[in-house]
């Protein structure tokens, strides 16, 4: 299997890109993100998923190793398949995916192309306790490693930094006992609730005043 992929971009399409590797190339189905980041004649080194059918292999590419554990996840779910779970990542970063699974945001989800209301119910069901723990875990801490050198534009940075905020919530959330998936979406639906940016500290704090009915319920 081919697990990654070192060469030069030779053409970049819609859905798929060309990489010549020692003057083979290699057709690379790819998100609309991953895509808008290469040029043709540079070098590239994609993280790579291989699928092998009955009448065809396909490859998937990746600029990061967090956008190949995302594509991972989501074609674990019943009805969502590689098509799909680019789509999604052309539409969503892994951050606003992260969000929207944990606070159950199935309008968001919702706007990738060919996930309707029904499947989208599905992914949010079938990933909510699964997403905590690819947030926090070791994939989280090496989100933005790149093949490729590409600048952020301001609501790239932005979104970043609050994506890193929200995990560094959690993670505090974690320490106290609390589960990845409840931490997650208790700071989540914190985030969601404010009308203004949240400092670290007072993140915290509402994420443990949105676990607190929860903590009631069951000590009731």
């Amino acid at each position: 299997m081919i697990a990654r992929l070192k060469g030069r971009i030779e053409a970049v399409g819609t859905d798929t890109a060309v990489i010549d590797v020692n003057g083979v190339g290699y057709l690379v189905h790819a998100s609309s993100r991953t895509l808008g980041m290469l040029v043709p004649g540079e070098a590239v080194s994609l993280f790579i998923e291989t699928h092998v059918r009955e009448d065809h292999i396909h490859l998937y590419g990746f600029l990061g190793a967090d956008e190949q554990d995302w594509f991972q996840l989501l074609t674990t779910v019943q009805g969502v398949g590689a098509k799909v779970a680019l789509a999604m990542l052309s539409a969503l970063t892994g951050d606003m995916l992260m969000q929207a699974i944990a606070s159950g945001d199935k309008a968001a989800v919702c706007r990738a192309p060919g996930v309707g209301p029904k499947l989208a119910q599905r992914i949010l069901n079938e990933l909510k306790d699964k997403v905590g723990a690819l947030a926090l875990g070791p994939a989280a801490a090496g989100a933005g490693k790149a093949g490729v050198a590409a600048p952020k534009d301001a609501a790239t940075s932005a979104g970043d930094a609050a994506g890193d905020l929200l995990r560094d919530a959690a993670s505090a959330l974690v320490n106290l006992g609390y589960s990845p998936s409840d931490a997650l979406a208790a700071v989540s639906r914190a985030a969601q609730a404010s009308e203004e940016n949240l400092t670290l500290e007072a993140l915290i704090r509402a994420g443990l005043a949105e676990l607190a009915p929860a903590e009631n319920r069951r000590g009731a």
